[in-house]
C-alpha cells in the first residue's frame, strides 16, 4: 500500500472571494459612517454657531426695539433728555476702555439739544474705596469738559477711559449737562455696563420738560 501524504483542508477559491469581498464591504461602511459621522459633527458645529450668532442678533434687535420703541414714544408724554444706554469694551494690551453713551430725546419734543457728558468711576484702590475724576480717566486737555453732543432724536458718543492698574471698578456714574436744562446723574454698576444692560441702574434722575 502507498503512502498518502495528508493535505491540511484549502478554503475553496469562491468562498475565499466571498469572504474577502464581504470584509472589504465591511471596511466600505464603517469608513461612510465614519465619514458621515464626521459631517455630522462639523454640520451640529456649524449650526450651533448659526444659533449662537442669531441669538446676539435677536438680543441686538431687541435692544433696537427698545430704543426705537423710548424714541418715538406714542403716550403723549414729554419725556426730553435721556441716557438710553451706557456700554463698555475693554481695549486688548491696555488698561484702555472705550466707553459708549447713547442719548435719545423724545420725537415729540422736538429742538436741538447740546450739552457734555462727563464719567467719574467709583471702585477699591488700596482696599479703600475712591472716585476717579472725569479728568483722571483720560485725556483731560482735549476732552476737559467732557464728551460734547448735539442732536435733535438721538446720538452715540464715544470716548477712552483709561483706569491705574491697582484701581478695581464697581460703578459708573454718568453725568449729562445739557447747555440749557436740569442735568442728567446716573449711576450704572461696571458689570451691568459690561454687558449694555443698564436697567438696574442706580440713582437715575433724567431731565423733565
Amino acid at each position: 500500500l502507498s503512502n498518502r501524504r495528508s493535505t491540511p483542508t484549502v478554503v475553496d477559491h469562491k468562498e475565499r472571494r466571498a469572504l474577502l469581498a464581504e470584509v472589504n464591504d465591511l471596511k466600505q461602511q464603517v469608513t461612510n459612517l465614519q465619514r458621515a459621522n464626521q459631517v455630522n459633527e462639523v454640520a451640529t458645529r456649524a449650526l450651533r454657531g448659526t444659533l449662537a450668532q442669531r441669538e446676539k442678533e435677536l438680543s441686538a434687535l431687541r435692544s433696537d426695539l427698545g430704543f426705537y420703541s423710548r424714541l418715538v414714544s406714542g403716550n403723549g408724554q414729554r419725556q426730553g433728555l435721556k441716557l438710553q444706554e451706557v456700554k463698555l469694551q475693554p481695549i486688548s494690551g491696555s488698561r484702555g476702555w472705550t466707553l459708549i453713551v447713547s442719548l435719545t430725546q423724545n420725537a415729540k419734543r422736538g429742538g436741538e439739544v447740546s450739552g457734555h457728558v462727563t464719567v467719574s468711576v467709583e471702585g477699591l484702590r488700596k482696599d479703600k474705596v475712591v472716585t476717579l475724576a472725569w479728568p483722571a480717566l483720560g485725556d483731560g486737555t482735549a476732552q476737559k469738559d467732557g464728551l460734547p453732543f448735539r442732536f435733535t432724536y438721538f446720538e452715540q458718543l464715544q470716548g477712552t477711559i483709561l483706569l491705574p492698574a491697582d484701581f478695581r471698578p464697581t460703578r459708573l456714574r454718568i453725568h449729562v449737562k445739557p447747555e440749557n436744562g436740569q442735568a442728567i446723574s446716573r449711576a450704572v454698576a461696571w458689570s451691568a455696563a459690561l454687558s449694555g444692560n443698564i436697567t438696574t441702574a442706580e440713582g437715575t434722575r433724567d431731565v423733565q420738560p
